[in-house]
């Protein structure tokens, strides 16, 4: 994946995250098997720059607030496309832009309770921003898959997961 070729980690934590990344990326395997226990998938926190907020999704099975994002389709292989696909199958928005420059802005290592027929695994998590001209066109997906619009501080105090915080927290910085 040419999308973490030059990225920098920026804790500890998420360089122990980013090697396990790049180990999927080895010869002769593929990252986006879910198959296997960790996984590569994208996500993004798609924010509407002039009024500084963040759409945050409902998510049942983890039973948290968390930004749009999932599973590689078959053929997929560009992070950036799945996360631009995910948010707009999410969301409804088509006028989803990688924002500020399309680059990773966080590499995260989650841990995705067993549901269904589906075991525990971890996925292996590229996020990045993306942006909409259109924040009212938001439309949830499906049922129980709610949106909101939140400030900055509002979607962290929203949010159970500190890994979502810390998103969140990256993207506030560029917000300004």
């Amino acid at each position: 994946m040419e999308a973490l070729a030059g990225y920098e980690p920026r804790t500890e934590a998420e360089a122990a995250d980013v090697a396990r990344v790049r180990a999927l990326l080895g010869p002769g395997g593929d990252p986006w098997a879910r198959s296997t226990p960790l996984h590569a998938t994208a996500s993004a926190l798609i924010v509407h720059p002039p009024t500084g907020r963040a759409l945050l999704r409902w998510h049942a099975r983890q039973r948290a607030w968390l930004q749009v994002g999932g599973h590689a389709d078959p053929g997929e292989a560009d992070p950036l496309a799945v996360a631009l696909r995910e948010g707009h199958e999410e969301t409804g928005l088509d006028d989803l832009v990688p924002w500020p420059d399309g680059g990773v802005v966080h590499v995260v290592v989650v841990a995705v309770p067993a549901g269904g027929d589906e075991p525990a695994h971890e996925h292996a998590d590229i996020r990045f921003l993306l942006a909409t001209g259109t924040p009212e066109a938001a439309r949830p997906e499906k049922p129980g898959a709610e949106l909101r619009w939140l400030s900055i501080v509002d979607a962290q105090a929203a949010t159970s997961e500190p890994n979502v915080r810390e998103t969140l927290a990256r993207a506030g910085r560029l917000l300004g």
